[in-house]
């Protein structure tokens, strides 16, 4: 039987566990910094931590349960890995360059049940959730793939924005976040960690109402129900006006700005009509909300949608200004590869196939 990862455990959970079996909250202290400063890859390198208590963690658990399957590394420096889970499925990960940082894009599911049109993550349904510890190793095996660079480069911001729905997935997401956001361990700052949804109205309130004070982002890219419904099939059981009902509580009980995220599909949702009709829909919210207009990367599968022309992105974004809303035009990350969000994963499969 496998055993689990440890980078699932928070600080809490891991003292608890040892304390259980006779150790001092010390000791936890001492298997934390060992994990997350010094970054040990295995029990065994544990050279400061009492050996009884590394034979105990070796054998209830593991460190590296995430194999490198493929790499890719784009002229911008990003780089997205394939990892092969220890029960042989592939997730994708991705390290992108800033000027304020190093971001790491993680995923929460192997596949996705959302089923928007336009997605490659989506071409290849969930299997199952991630565990908290899966999640957790992604930005080690990043940090470590740094370490060994050798320029000492850390990951400072994390987006929760690849394959998967991660509210679909919240409890694992939830203890994610309390790992790494965890000030003794890789101390990532809460406004520099953000979590992507489609619109899972209920989870939103209960991400208002939670303790993780992370930034939110709402995968919107239609103004409309009817819209929105033929490119996103979760707007049939969840309506704009049910998830703005939503983004109002949340606004309401956190007093956060949230990013609006609308992917400029050509002659679909791309046209001056649609950014006045966006416009309106953000209405008296614009005071605690940015739309973010992002550029489409073209999927094989999906080839009823092209990417918005440049002229038509920036006359999209001067219609959302004129209106007063708050806006931005992603910039582009590794373009030279595969760049959509679960491509190489479904390239890697079909071929396997």
């Amino acid at each position: 039987m496998n055993k689990p990862s440890i980078y699932g455990l928070t600080f809490e959970q891991l003292t608890d566990w040892l304390g259980e079996r006779g150790h001092r909250k010390f000791r936890a202290g001492q298997v934390w910094e060992q994990l997350y400063r010094k970054r040990v890859s295995a029990f065994s390198d544990m050279t400061e931590v009492r050996e009884d208590c590394v034979k105990l963690l070796e054998d209830h658990y593991e460190i590296m349960t995430l194999k490198e399957h493929t790499k890719q590394e784009a002229l911008d420096g990003t780089v997205k890995f394939l990892f092969q889970l220890v029960d042989g499925n592939l997730i994708e990960t991705v390290l992108m360059r800033h000027k304020f940082g190093l971001s790491v894009c993680v995923t929460t599911q192997v596949g996705c049940n959302i089923g928007c049109s336009f997605c490659a993550s989506g071409l290849l349904k969930k299997s199952r959730d991630l565990t908290s510890g899966e999640i957790v190793e992604q930005v080690m095996q990043v940090q470590h793939h740094l370490d060994q660079v050798g320029k000492g480069e850390k990951v400072s911001h994390i987006v929760v924005m690849g394959i998967g729905e991660p509210f679909d997935n919240y409890v694992h997401m939830a203890n994610f976040i309390r790992v790494i956001k965890d000030h003794k361990g890789l101390a990532i700052g809460p406004r520099h960690i953000t979590v992507s949804t489609s619109g899972l109205a209920d989870k939103i309130v209960a991400f208002a109402d939670s303790d993780l004070n992370v930034n939110l982002a709402i995968s919107l890219h239609a103004p409309n129900n009817e819209l929105r419904t033929r490119i996103m099939k979760i707007n049939k059981a969840i309506p704009i006006e049910k998830l703005m009902n939503a983004i109002d509580y949340y606004l309401d009980k956190t007093n956060r700005r949230i990013t609006l995220e609308y992917i400029l599909l050509k002659d679909v949702n791309d046209q001056p009509e649609h950014a006045l009709e966006l416009a309106e829909l953000v209405g008296e919210r614009r005071h605690l909300a940015n739309v973010n207009l992002i550029p489409y990367n073209p999927v094989d599968e999906h080839s009823q949608y092209q990417r918005s022309s440049k002229e038509t992105i920036t006359a999209f974004y001067d219609t959302l200004k004129k209106q007063g809303i708050s806006c931005s035009v992603r910039l582009e990350h590794g373009t030279d590869i595969d760049a959509a969000c679960g491509q190489l994963r479904s390239k890697q499969i079909k071929k396997a196939q």
